[in-house]
């Protein structure tokens, strides 16, 4: 899951705990390395306490001794009380000579290997070289550490004598044991640390990410078509309050548009609405001014078929006045918005009603329940099937075998769905869009207004409609409105 895909709370959340865990790892790792530091003084410290005590006792013994005090005489001058200063001390004491070789040992059974018995030549070169005559030697053997000290001896003259190797086996026991307890101890603490993280972490989160989320709430719920409301936060810091600013602008500049674009397209509208009423009404107006002038012409009292010619003439303007009427009418129920009537209706009852206006045999009605009840206006609902069947039956050609229209009236989740299928010859790509469009039609006959005005009706009652359509197949329309 990439970050950036997570949202800014979660985001927030997951830093915060990675912020404790990184500085739990960083101090559990700083304790372990200054118990480390703190074991390595305290061994450092501990062989040089151990080291002064040897030296002082050894210095002793050179002082109260009776034999000379000289190189070749140490192993006698020691030859006792080795073993008492060795075990007073709990070390192994070792003495040299200036050149390297041993004289003497506290160790009980010494082997005389060749590491035993010398000195190697690099650590000779370090203790001479060196200001303090001393050199400390570490080494590791089976997983133990070890310091070997190398320090001068001096006679009562300060004329180096013999040379002091202290081995010491730094035992960790003790410090591992407090190292251990207190990384328990401590692992105790972040656990608890971890779980307030946590707590205070979704709560913060959630504290920082509140604005915020509403106002992505309120964008998402800007409609153009709707009045919005500006976003109204008493307290919040200076780049949250920026944005709010903005958005209410941006809420404030959008409503002007709004209603600039609504009173455009009203505008717009109304000119369409008076270009399309004075085309259709031109239309008639043609054959009835050519009736009337070749009435005049040809008018003759004396004829004896002038009662056959006024009536032929008399029908011709009936038959014309009839179709302005039509299209008055239908303008009138285009441009009335339909009332919402609180009429409880059995749709399957009032659609099957609606069809028996039809003569055509082929129209078929079916409906999953013979009770489908909604809240719609009787005369509307009618209005709505009836023009989507005499679409249909527009639809179909003349030369159609089997022509077939099919309503089907069917109800799920609180919705109730009418569908009207037809063979006809379908709705070409680049019309589909211009279905629902006032004034478009492909018809030779007609206002264009049917669909227009159903959709309108639909729509009122919180319903939609939609279709499908395939080109010398036949056309579906769909009409879903709620019951209630």
């Amino acid at each position: 899951m990439r970050l950036n895909k997570l949202s800014l709370r979660v985001r927030i959340f997951l830093a915060m705990i990675l912020l404790v865990i990184i500085a739990s790892i960083l101090i559990a790792g700083v304790t372990i390395y200054q118990y480390n530091e703190e074991a390595r003084d305290y061994h450092k410290e501990r062989l040089e306490r151990k080291e002064r005590a040897i030296i002082s006792d050894i210095n002793y013994v050179i002082r109260e001794t009776t034999y000379p005090v000289e190189t070749v005489k140490v192993p006698l001058i020691f030859k006792e009380e080795i073993y008492r200063v060795a075990e007073i001390h709990g070390l192994r004491i070792n003495l040299y000579d200036i050149d390297g070789t041993l004289l003497i040992t506290s160790k009980a059974s010494f082997t005389n290997d060749s590491i035993s018995k010398c000195i190697a030549t690099d650590v000779l070169n370090e203790i001479s070289n060196t200001a303090e005559h001393r050199f400390v030697v570490k080494n590791k053997k089976n997983g133990e550490t070890f310091q070997s000290s190398y320090t001068y001896l001096y006679d009562t003259k300060s004329k180096p004598l013999a040379i002091l190797n202290l081995p010491y086996l730094e035992n960790d026991d003790f410090l591992n044991k407090e190292l251990s307890e207190f990384l328990e101890r401590l692992a105790y603490a972040y656990l608890f640390m971890m779980l307030i993280a946590i707590i205070l972490a979704l709560l913060l989160s959630k504290y920082i990410t509140r604005t915020l989320k509403t106002i992505s709430d309120k964008i998402n719920e800007t409609r153009l078509e709707k009045r919005n409301k500006k976003i109204d936060i008493s307290s919040s810091s200076e780049e949250i309050s920026t944005l709010v600013n903005s958005y209410n602008s941006m809420i404030d500049e959008l409503e002007e548009s709004a209603v600039k674009l609504a009173t455009n397209e009203r505008e717009q509208a109304w000119r369409e609405m008076a270009k399309q009423v004075a085309h259709e009404i031109k239309n008639p107006l043609t054959p009835m001014r050519l009736s009337v002038q070749s009435f005049q012409r040809k008018f003759d009292p004396e004829d004896e078929r002038i009662h056959q010619k006024v009536d032929e003439y008399s029908q011709t303007l009936i038959q014309q006045i009839d179709t302005m009427s039509s299209i008055a009418s239908a303008f009138s129920n285009f441009a009335k918005m339909p009332a919402q009537q609180n009429e409880t209706l059995n749709v399957s009852n009032i659609v099957k009603l609606g069809l028996d206006i039809f003569s055509e045999d082929y129209i078929r009605f079916s409906s999953e329940d013979d009770e489908i009840f909604a809240n719609f206006d009787r005369t509307q609902l009618i209005r709505v099937v009836t023009n989507l069947v005499k679409n249909g039956i527009q639809a179909i050609p003349d030369d159609r075998e089997n022509p077939r229209i099919e309503v089907n009236i069917s109800s799920e989740n609180d919705m109730v769905n009418i569908t009207v299928e037809d063979n006809g010859i379908g709705i070409s790509e680049e019309n589909k869009s211009k279905v629902f469009e006032p004034k478009f039609t492909t018809k030779t006959s007609g206002m264009g207004l049917g669909l227009a005005m159903v959709k309108n009706i639909v729509e009122t009652y919180k319903g939609n409609i939609t279709f499908t359509s395939q080109q010398g197949i036949g056309t579906t329309f769909t009409v879903t409105f709620p019951q209630k």
